[in-house]
């Protein structure tokens, strides 16, 4: 008979059960105080490779639970389905592995509970599965994730290559652009001022030509200093020929003084730190900007404090740190996928190895604050 059981339980009883335990796809076996096997059903027996009668009576922690998956000796004190009598802690593990006759391995599912006659524990039942086939399905659902995680990083790798590429283009194209102007354009109106203050002094005895010519003159000048504004938008000329930190501090006193707000800079870069150049310095300038621009537009702000460190070498950091005391935004709107300006602060950032954080809340200002490594 494939199953043993207590003397005291009725034959139908007995019969009842003996049906219901082989009939399960789920390995069953009980287990007395000293860790014996009292009984096992058909489906246990198979999964560990043993035949019924050959279970019966033996260690179960000794038989099919004695190592790791690794091999390592498993303490029998360790043991979850055995300290479900001993210290009456009932358990359901999926982590470990169950031993067949052949030295093989499983992963198994299993659970143990204390079995409890008039108030004593008299030992343990325990059932298990064996889950190969879902650790497998687990394996590969991992591996496929692993998979699409690589390729959505590898594609957002390109994406930001290519975004850097046009914005380095462009970057290319204003400062074309504003040289073209500067030569072309800034040189015909300074001719053209040049002309018309030469036919001012030839028509000096009709006061209606030389009014005329005096108008012509103040129209030139209003187009020469637009023309110098559109050029520095476009690629300001300190940046190129001064550096990083002189661009820095010029743009920020130029908003201090068109901004009419309560402001204060402070500069501090440490000796013998050579501003950065080429793409690098392209980047941080077009992050202050919009810094700046952000709190021009948005803040509705009294006062606002610029701060720009440069730390000491070996490995210098710049710093910068725009706080102002105005309306302030709600995290939902700094991380909204249209917060455009937001995003391009960041990605430009990232791609030089530095990070953007934003501080703000409804009412409270804004904190934004740039952290960019030097070293290259």
């Amino acid at each position: 008979m494939p199953i043993a059981h207590a003397q005291r339980m009725q034959p139908a009883t007995t019969d009842r059960l003996t049906l219901l335990l082989e009939s399960t796809g789920e390995g069953i076996f009980g287990i007395d105080m000293d860790g014996r096997c009292t009984f096992v059903n058909r489906a246990a027996a198979q999964m560990v490779g043993l035949r019924t009668e050959m279970v019966l009576g033996r260690n179960m922690h000794e038989l099919i639970h004695h190592s790791h998956a690794d091999g390592r000796h498993y303490p029998e004190c360790d043991c979850p389905i055995f300290n479900a009598f001993r210290r009456g802690l009932p358990c359901r593990i999926d982590g470990e592995v169950l031993w067949r006759a052949d030295g093989s391995c499983f992963p198994a599912e299993y659970s143990s509970y204390p079995v409890i006659e008039n108030g004593r524990v008299q030992g343990a039942v325990v059932t298990f599965v064996d889950i190969t086939e879902r650790k497998h399905a687990e394996e590969l659902l991992k591996r496929t994730n692993d998979e699409l995680e690589s390729r959505v990083a590898e594609r957002t790798r390109q994406l930001q290559d290519l975004a850097n590429h046009l914005e380095t283009v462009r970057e290319d194209e204003r400062k074309r652009i504003a040289r073209e102007i500067h030569d072309e354009l800034g040189s015909l109106l300074v001719a053209l001022k040049m002309d018309t203050h030469w036919l001012g002094k030839r028509v000096a005895e009709q006061p209606a030509l030389v009014a005329k010519c005096q108008s012509m003159g103040r129209l030139i000048d209003t187009a020469v200093d637009n023309v110098g504004r559109i050029i520095t938008d476009l690629r300001p000329s300190i940046l190129d020929h001064q550096g990083l930190w002189a661009a820095l501090e010029w743009h920020a006193q130029e908003f201090i003084e068109s901004s009419e707000l309560d402001a204060t800079l402070q500069v501090h870069v440490a000796a013998g730190v050579p501003p950065p150049e080429g793409g690098l310095a392209i980047a941080v300038f077009r992050i202050f900007q919009e810094m700046l621009s952000n709190v021009a537009r948005h803040a509705h702000a009294r006062s606002v404090r610029l701060r720009i460190t440069v730390d000491d070498p070996p490995d210098p950091v710049l710093y910068i740190d725009v706080r102002d005391d105005g309306v302030g935004a709600a995290p939902a709107a700094l991380a909204d996928p249209h917060s455009f300006g937001v995003i391009g602060m960041r990605e430009r950032a990232g791609h030089f190895g530095g990070r953007l954080t934003i501080d703000s809340a409804p009412g409270q200002g804004t904190r934004v604050r740039l952290v960019m490594p030097l070293m290259k």
